[in-house]
């Protein structure tokens, strides 16, 4: 039974194995290795086209274009601004100092022009002028109106008194009353009651 075994099964399968399976084996890990270098290098190839395309078609000539070009163009931009800048900061001042001097020359020749004058006519002719109007017009018409106002004031008393008479006669016509002794002014007390500066009339101060 060993003997049958072992040339039936196990000296068929260890020569199957060395004579067929392992070279199969080995061809079969020799293409796959084969097809794995193969990708690998495609893809190390196609990746190395596109790097180089992309280096090519865009790095380089933006690098060249950054370099040669841009660079040198934004100095002198730099340059002109900084320039520019320095220029119109000079104008400005220079412009400001010329409208200061403009604006102190507008300004005096406005004084002499119309404010002196307008000073002068207001101190040597509309200051006289009006002192003279005052003194002679206006004060005179200003006692004039109080002297008319205080004759019509008078005139107006003197109406009411003689209308108070009037009215006191025809009351004592008609009623037969006696005529009271009335005081000049109309509100005075007469006699004994007539105020004077040395006496009152009021009920603590009375003498």
């Amino acid at each position: 039974m060993v003997w049958l075994v072992r040339y039936l099964v196990v000296v068929p399968a260890v020569w199957l194995y060395t004579g067929a399976l392992t070279p199969v084996g080995h061809a079969l890990a020799w293409c796959a290795s084969g097809v794995a270098w193969g990708l690998r290098m495609i893809v190390t190839g196609v990746g190395a086209a596109l790097y180089w395309t992309c280096r090519i078609l865009f790095v380089l000539p933006a690098l060249a274009l950054w370099r040669r070009v841009l660079t040198p163009v934004g100095r002198v931009l730099a340059v002109i601004g900084r320039e520019v800048g320095e220029a119109l900061g000079h104008a400005w001042r220079v412009a400001g100092r010329i409208s200061l001097a403009v604006g102190r020359f507008l300004g005096t020749l406005f004084r002499w022009i119309f404010v002196e004058p307008a000073r002068w006519v207001y101190r040597s002719v509309l200051t006289p002028v009006g002192h003279v109007v005052r003194d002679i017009v206006l004060r005179p018409a200003a006692q004039a109106a109080r002297s008319v106002g205080r004759a019509t004031r008078q005139a107006l008393a003197s109406a009411r008194e003689t209308v108070r008479q009037a009215r006191a006669d025809l009351r004592r016509m008609l009623l037969s009353e006696p005529r009271r002794q009335r005081s000049p002014g109309g509100r005075e007390p007469v006699g004994r009651e007539t105020r004077t500066l040395g006496s009152s009339t009021t009920a603590l101060t009375k003498d």
